[in-house]
């Protein structure tokens, strides 16, 4: 008889967010932004540390005010930052998102940008690109790899 593997129960706030942004991605981003906010009451500021940094994370594209943008990604990243001082996975890594980190040191550097912060920018650009050896070889990961080279260039940074 074979042993059944125990599958991990799914995440119902992560599917929850996972539906907005999809909401999002279809092009109601109004809609989207308010479902978002919505989730976010609901979660509160002292929810799970990886639900608030991914709703944060998505609620920020949703924004059209780059000081607003800002905040969301802001808290995204210290939501993140929580998780690495969590318990580790089967793997031995620390329970967190470090493969998020790219992306959300990306994502504060283009915020910067926006608000004609350069210096800002930077300083995040070069923590996204020291924390681009987390990414996976996999289409996220190079997504996420030439999006800091197009904003290296774009800011005169060397990769």
């Amino acid at each position: 008889m074979a042993e059944q593997q125990e599958q991990p129960a799914p995440d119902a706030m992560l599917t929850r967010i996972g539906q907005v942004v999809m909401l999002h991605h279809g092009g109601d981003r109004e809609e989207a932004r308010r479902r978002f906010l919505d989730l976010w009451t609901e979660l509160g500021e002292a929810g799970n540390p990886l639900h608030r940094c991914t709703l944060a994370h998505y609620l920020a594209d949703t924004h059209d005010d780059p000081e607003d943008e800002l905040a969301w990604d802001l808290r995204a990243l210290s939501a993140a930052e929580e998780l690495t001082d969590g318990p580790e996975d089967p793997g031995g890594d620390p329970l967190s998102i470090r493969g998020f980190f790219p992306s959300l040191h990306l994502n504060l550097a283009a915020d910067y940008v926006k608000l004609g912060r350069p210096e800002a920018a930077r300083s995040h650009l070069r923590r996204a690109r020291r924390a681009a050896g987390a990414l996976a070889d996999d289409g996220y990961g190079d997504g996420v790899r030439a999006a800091i080279g197009r904003l290296e260039l774009r800011l005169g940074e060397v990769g």
